[in-house]
C-alpha cells in the first residue's frame, strides 16, 4: 500500500524530538476525526470562532493548538480549553492570555512568536521587545518555547537562515530566561513546503495541514 505523506511525515520524526501539529484550519469535522481515528491528537487552528467550534464538535482529549494571529479580545473564549497558544506576538497579549488563565484557574502554554521573516505581512516579536521581560510577572503561564514563521520563497538558503536565527533565539532564551525551566522546550517551525528544513535546523513542532490533507 502507498505511504501518504502523514505516514511519510510521522517516519521521518520517529525517535526525534520533534512531533506533528496537523493544521485542520477551514477542514471539516470528519476531515479532522479521520486523521483523530489514526492516532493523532494535536491540532490547529487559525481562528478563534473555528477553533470553539470543533473544539465543542469533536474528543475531548484533542489537544488543539491556536496557532495564528491572536487579538487580545478573543483570548477569553479559548481560555479555557486551548493546549498550546503558538503565535504570542506582543507582551500585551502576554498580559490578557495571563489574566484569562487566572480567570479560568488554569496555567495557559504559550511559545513566543518572533519575525524571522522578511516578509511585512508576518507577525511576530523581535528580541528587543523582551527588554526588561521578567518571567514571574506572568504566573499562570507556562513558557514552552518559541515559533517563527520563514519568508514564503524558492530559496532554501533563505529559508535555512531564517530558521536557523529562530533557533539561535531560543538558545538565547533559554541561557538568559529559562535555563532552570525543564519544560521550555518547544521550537515550532515548519510548514507543509519547509518541514524537511525546519527538521535539519532542529524543530521540534511541524505545523503541516495541506501537505498531509
Amino acid at each position: 500500500m502507498k505511504k501518504d505523506a502523514y505516514q511519510k511525515i510521522m517516519e521521518i520524526i520517529e525517535g526525534t524530538a520533534a512531533k506533528l501539529v496537523v493544521v485542520s484550519k477551514t477542514r471539516s469535522v470528519d476531515q479532522i476525526r479521520s486523521f483523530y481515528d489514526r492516532g493523532q491528537r494535536m491540532f490547529g487552528e487559525n481562528r478563534v470562532p473555528e477553533l470553539v467550534e470543533k473544539h465543542d464538535a469533536l474528543p475531548g482529549d484533542i489537544e488543539w493548538h491556536l496557532i495564528g494571529h491572536l487579538q487580545t479580545n478573543k483570548v477569553k473564549y479559548i481560555a479555557g480549553f486551548v493546549s498550546l497558544i503558538h503565535s504570542v506576538d506582543s507582551l500585551r497579549l502576554l498580559e490578557e492570555i495571563n489574566k484569562q488563565a487566572e480567570k479560568n484557574n488554569r496555567k495557559i502554554a504559550v511559545l513566543l512568536q518572533f519575525k524571522i521573516a522578511q516578509e511585512e505581512s508576518k507577525y511576530g516579536l523581535d528580541v528587543t521587545d523582551l527588554a526588561g521581560f521578567q518571567r514571574t510577572d506572568y504566573p499562570w503561564i507556562i513558557f514552552r518555547g518559541v515559533m517563527g514563521m520563514a519568508s514564503f520563497v524558492e530559496d532554501k538558503t533563505q529559508i535555512t537562515n531564517e530558521f536557523r536565527h529562530l533557533k539561535t533565539i531560543f538558545d538565547d532564551l533559554k541561557n538568559n530566561y529559562f535555563s532552570e525551566k525543564n519544560d521550555f522546550t518547544e521550537i515550532s517551525m515548519g510548514m507543509s513546503g519547509d518541514y524537511e528544513i525546519a527538521l535539519a535546523q532542529g524543530s521540534t513542532m511541524l505545523r503541516v495541514g495541506s501537505l498531509v490533507f
